[in-house]
This record gives structure tokens, C-alpha cells and sequence, in this order.
């Protein structure tokens, strides 16, 4: 069992307010800040570069050129998010400036055409067995962030303190999720930070979860369900989505036998389950799990990630997918941010483009080519 986290908090006195502050009442009015600024991050997208640590010349080649930005202006998106590998670049002894340097190119644009921007803590080491030492290098980056964008406007400017934490022990991720944001309010007090749940954003931990003392915070999930569909043939998952082929809804007509390699793991169970879990129905009562936990505290919730691997599923099956996604979000009032704009996950037929934007694809985004 985990040694719980608070009790470690004379460690890090040096980034958090005193304990009693957990318990402090804040105002409603900020809370109702928060549902607002959430409303406002609907129809966003994933900006995929900074987060690529496979790329050795990620932080020299900037693919999001002004054309971009009007196309995606064009679009009517209205949140880009942008996952940076904080880490990751530290690690490889790249300056800060370096990395800041890019975030603010892209915040630049987003001032020039209107964007809100979620800047993304991506790929972080965070564990059960390290988060006494993590967790002060994670508070010690937002500080930096935190200081750099002081001025920035706080409905236009969101953080995201820490994307997809890791199958870890729910109540040492809740601690250290207190903690980064403790620091983060000692600097900035307005600023409307997301969080999610551990087991990587998932919904089912969503909904155990309990609220954080921050009247400031909108609580993010990611939604792949079902992830049979949405990740097949991505090797870096494993075997497990080793079947291609899947259509979106489930057809009996047109779904392919499993892959042997996927036989003995729990991607044989989805396969033999798809038949349930591959409707429009399905998606609906997934996303209900979050929607409940968030109306249990009545507090902001977005879908910060969701789409579909674009390699082996098939176009009309991607567009079915992302409209029903879609659709129930908006029916249930939870903003949502594809995954992601240029990179395997892309709802482009090749390069971003009007042109290489297929019909279905936006009927499922909801354009209609009035910009």
C-alpha cells in the first residue's frame, strides 16, 4: 500500500499552501467561471507536434503553418490543445526557452484568430513509486509556465496539469493532482486548470473519483470506447488490437475473424463483446458515466481527447464514430477535443485541407461550409 501523500507535504512546503487550506470554502462565482470557460472549449482539436518525443527534429520543424490556423478558423474550432513532452525535452538537456519559444508561436496565432489554448503537460513519469520525487518537477515546470503566462487572458488560456496519469493508486494521483495545483494558485489564481483521473483519463476512474478542493477546475476524460474500434492494428498498444477490419456500428455481415495473435488477451474478450459494445447506444451510456459524476459534484467536465485511428479502420466507420461521439456530447452538454488534427488520428485524407476533408467527415464535425 501506498504511504499516503499528504503525509510527505513537509517535503514539499516549499511549493504548497498550509493543509487547512483544503477545507477552505471558496466562492460559487468561480465555479460558475469554470462551467463558463467549459462551454467555451467545445468543437477543439489536438494540435499533435510537441508531444512526439520519437521525432529528433520535433522542436526545429513547426508543422502548423498561418494557413492552419485559417483553416481551422474555416472549421469553426474554437480550442486548439497542445500536448508538449515537458519532460521529455528536459531530460534531453533542451532549454526551456527553446520549448516555451514554440508555445508561444502557437499562443500567438490563437490570440490572432480568436483560439482558446490548452497547454498540455504530456507524457510525464509520475508512479506510485516515484511521486515524491516527481511530483516537485512537475510543480516546479508549472511554476515556470505559470509565471510566463501571468498576463495571458484566463478565458482563453487553460492548463492542463497532467495528461493521462497512469494505472496508479487513485488516492496518491488525487494528492499529487492537490499539490500541482496548490502551486499553481500560490502564482495564479484565476486560471482555469483541467484534471483528470487516473488509469489514463479513463471514465471509470472518473467516476470513483473525488473532487478536488479547487472551485477553478474543469475534470477531463478521454474517450476511446470502444477501444477495439478506435485503435485498431496500433502496435504500439500491443496484440490486443491486433484485429483489423472492425466496422463502427458492429455489422455480423462485415466483421472480420479475430487475429490469433489477439487470442489469450483481453482484446479476444472486446472481440467477442464488440457485438455490444459497437453502437451509437453503447457510446451514449459510456459517456453517461462521466456525465452523472460530473452533475454527483456539480462541476465542469470536457472530453479532452476522443477519435480514431486512421490507419485500418475504414472512412465511413471513422465518420460514424466521431458524428455519435459528437452527437451525445452535445445532447449531454460536455465540450469535446478531437485527437488530433495532422497525425494519425487526423480527420484529413492526407494534408489538412478543405480538399482533403471528406464529405462525411464533415458532416460529422458539423461544418458546413458557411466560413
Amino acid at each position: 500500500m501506498a504511504v499516503p501523500f499528504l503525509a510527505t507535504l513537509a517535503q514539499l512546503a516549499m511549493y504548497v499552501l498550509p493543509a487547512h487550506a483544503k477545507s477552505t470554502p471558496t466562492q460559487q462565482s468561480i465555479r460558475q467561471t469554470a462551467f463558463m470557460r467549459a462551454r467555451s472549449l467545445n468543437n477543439g482539436i489536438s494540435l499533435s507536434w510537441l508531444e512526439q518525443t520519437w521525432n529528433s527534429k520535433v522542436l526545429d520543424e513547426n508543422p502548423i503553418k498561418p494557413s492552419g490556423f485559417e483553416l481551422l478558423k474555416k472549421l469553426n474550432i474554437t480550442t486548439l490543445r497542445l500536448p508538449v513532452a515537458f519532460e521529455y525535452f528536459e531530460d534531453s538537456g533542451i532549454s526551456d526557452e527553446k520549448v516555451f519559444a514554440q508555445i508561444d508561436d502557437v499562443l500567438k496565432q490563437c490570440n490572432k484568430y480568436g483560439f482558446n489554448i490548452i497547454i498540455d503537460f504530456h507524457y510525464g513519469k509520475l508512479t506510485d513509486n516515484n511521486y515524491l520525487t516527481e511530483t516537485p518537477k512537475i510543480i516546479s515546470l508549472w511554476l515556470k509556465l505559470t509565471r510566463r503566462y501571468i498576463r495571458e487572458n484566463p478565458d482563453k488560456v487553460f492548463f492542463e496539469i497532467y495528461n493521462e496519469p497512469p494505472h496508479m493508486d487513485p488516492k496518491v494521483w488525487h494528492d499529487a493532482a492537490y499539490n500541482i495545483v496548490t502551486a499553481i494558485r500560490r502564482v495564479d489564481k484565476r486560471r482555469t486548470l483541467l484534471v483528470g483521473a487516473s488509469n489514463f483519463n479513463s471514465i471509470y476512474e472518473l467516476s470513483r473519483m473525488e473532487r478536488l478542493a479547487d472551485e477553478n477546475i474543469i475534470y477531463t476524460f478521454h474517450f476511446y470506447e470502444p477501444f477495439l474500434f478506435t485503435h485498431q492494428g496500433a502496435d504500439w498498444v500491443g496484440e490486443q488490437v491486433a484485429t483489423t477490419g472492425i466496422p463502427f456500428p458492429y455489422d455480423a455481415a462485415f466483421y472480420p475473424p479475430i487475429n490469433p495473435k489477439a487470442k489469450g488477451t483481453w482484446g479476444e474478450t472486446n472481440y467477442y463483446q464488440y457485438a455490444k459494445d459497437g453502437n451509437a447506444q453503447a457510446v451514449h451510456d459510456k459517456l453517461q458515466i462521466a456525465k452523472q459524476w460530473g452533475n454527483k459534484y456539480g462541476v465542469p467536465i470536457i472530453c479532452g481527447e476522443y477519435g480514431v485511428y486512421n490507419k485500418y479502420a475504414d472512412l465511413d466507420s471513422r465518420c460514424r464514430y466521431i458524428k455519435a461521439v459528437r452527437q451525445n456530447l452535445k445532447q449531454m452538454g460536455i465540450p469535446g477535443i478531437l485527437w488530433d488534427y495532422n497525425s494519425n488520428f487526423s480527420i484529413f485524407s492526407g494534408e489538412p485541407s478543405l480538399n482533403n476533408l471528406p464529405d462525411c467527415m464533415k458532416q460529422a464535425i458539423g461544418y458546413n461550409g458557411s466560413k
